[in-house]
């Protein structure tokens, strides 16, 4: 082996309150002759910057990195890393990863599972259930035969439209280079958005939030769906005009909305989306996954198993 890598340093953080022993754990099922250790305490992670060469969390300040010695890799554990200092990890050569595509399983689950709930209106026989009440009630409709639209074809977005297969649906997906394909049965850009809600039965956003992406769905988009189509956001909550789905939802010119995120969040106690009977809400959870430090385990082992093949650090797994 070219470029054997002996210790990991995992620095303390907890996502979605899972223990970052678990991934120490994780970490050493895969990679049984790595010393991978847990830097619990400030005074601990600075040692374990300056002296391993990987170390992995969901963040790494300037002045963390500052006291770097032979750091050459940072396994990011979120998908995105606008947060880290990259311009100064860049200058001192440490490669980066990232963990996107951990997420996808849990968060197509959430998606199609709010699916189903709207299209077959389970949440009112919920509140039948509390109420004791036995009254039958007329489904929505089918899931499928209709038509999905993912906006964003990332590792969450395929991930949806893969479990979406099954369901007998035409799906439509919108991503900002139209021409880089994807598993619908069609792609446009963005500037096609407004070209297939028309036809769109079920709105789904799983983008990330950017400039192009701030306010995408206003008054002007949800006019263009159709008073029997759904929305569900697992994107960012600035995506969605808030007032403007209010407004639309009180005015029936849309069946349900289904939201992970909201803007503002946390939602406020009072906030009227509360208050909406067709409107289901979950708190920012959707990511959550008993599996999420496993997920990660995974992409880091196989890219230690990479460096030890060839001794580089470029050409990783989910590098950024």
């Amino acid at each position: 082996m070219s470029d054997r890598i002996e210790e990991i340093s995992v620095l303390q953080h907890k996502p979605h309150g899972i223990p970052a022993t678990e991934y120490v754990d994780a970490l050493h099922e895969r990679l049984p002759g790595v010393d991978v250790t847990l830097a619990r305490t400030p005074a601990e992670q600075r040692r374990a910057v300056a002296e391993a060469a990987v170390v992995t969390s969901n963040r790494l300040d300037a002045d963390l990195l500052a006291a770097a010695g032979g750091l050459r890799l940072f396994a990011c554990t979120y998908a995105g890393v606008d947060h880290l200092p990259m311009d100064a990890l860049l200058e001192r050569g440490v490669a980066v990863t990232n963990a996107s595509g951990v997420h996808g399983p849990n968060v197509a689950e959430h998606v199609v599972g709010w699916l189903l709930t709207m299209v077959r209106r389970l949440d009112e026989g919920w509140r039948r259930q509390q109420r004791r009440e036995w009254s039958h009630f007329q489904a929505a409709g089918e899931l499928q035969g209709s038509t999905v639209t993912v906006v964003g074809l990332g590792a969450i977005g395929e991930a949806i439209v893969r479990r979406l297969q099954g369901f007998g649906v035409e799906t439509v997906g919108v991503r900002h280079s139209p021409g880089k394909g994807g598993p619908t049965d069609e792609v446009v850009g963005y500037d096609g958005l407004s070209a297939v809600l028309p036809r769109t039965d079920h709105l789904v956003l799983a983008c990330p939030l950017t400039d192009r992406t701030r306010g995408l769905v206003g008054d002007d988009t949800l006019a263009l769906l159709g008073p029997d189509a759904t929305l569900v956001n697992v994107a960012r909550g600035p995506v969605v005009d808030t007032a403007a789905l209010v407004e639309t939802l009180r005015r029936n010119r849309l069946a349900a909305a289904a939201l992970d995120v909201t803007d503002p969040e946390p939602l406020p106690e009072d906030h009227p989306l509360w208050m909406l009977e067709d409107v289901l809400i979950t708190p920012h959870n959707a990511g959550h996954t008993p599996r999420y430090f496993e997920r990660c385990a995974d992409i880091l082992a196989e890219n230690v198993r990479r460096v030890e093949e060839t001794g580089a650090f470029d050409g990783l797994r989910n590098g950024v």
